[in-house]
């Protein structure tokens, strides 16, 4: 039997020129200020952000969920920058090493790879970003990550407003 793809897909427009939405994604004191859904912080952002090279953060969990830290890497496959960011998301330790998502506590459908694309566009001074993530199995799966990316999108909105 053949298992369905299911992609999580995100479109949201921030009122930020392009450039200020770029640093968001790539500059590490602006990625610990937004990965993670609300209640979690990043202590960790190491932002190497160029094709074939590869990012380390960490989101902790707020104490009531046990304040573990999860760490990831985003290993760039393409870079354009101000258009499009691709990279492969894996689940690891504190020093990259990947491992099973299922051994952090995801759900079955969670893929031990996560392609990303990550595209950019400004208009009259906004900026739209569409964030997809691929290769979920299950729909628990995109039930998680879907609105934990809106949450990180939601602090990035909360960013912008306060001008930093």
């Amino acid at each position: 039997m053949t298992e369905i793809i299911k992609n999580v897909e995100i479109t949201r427009v921030f009122n930020a020129p392009l450039d200020a939405v770029w640093k968001l994604w790539t500059e590490s004191e602006m990625v610990k200020q937004w990965w993670g859904p609300t209640g979690f912080t990043c202590p960790v952002a190491e932002m190497h952000v160029a094709e074939g090279e590869t990012s380390l953060v960490c989101m902790r969990a707020p104490q009531e969920f046990g304040g573990m830290d999860m760490f990831n890497t985003w290993t760039y496959t393409k870079v354009v920058p101000g258009e499009r960011l691709e990279y492969t998301l894996r689940f690891t330790d504190k020093d990259g090493v990947a491992f099973s998502p299922s051994a952090m506590g995801m759900p079955a459908g969670v893929p031990e790879e996560v392609p990303h694309v990550i595209s950019f566009a400004e208009t009259e001074g906004r900026t739209t970003v569409t964030v997809l993530e691929k290769g979920y199995t299950t729909d628990e799966a995109v039930n998680i990550s879907r609105p934990g990316m809106e949450q990180c999108l939601d602090k990035m909105e909360a960013i912008i407003a306060k001008g930093e």
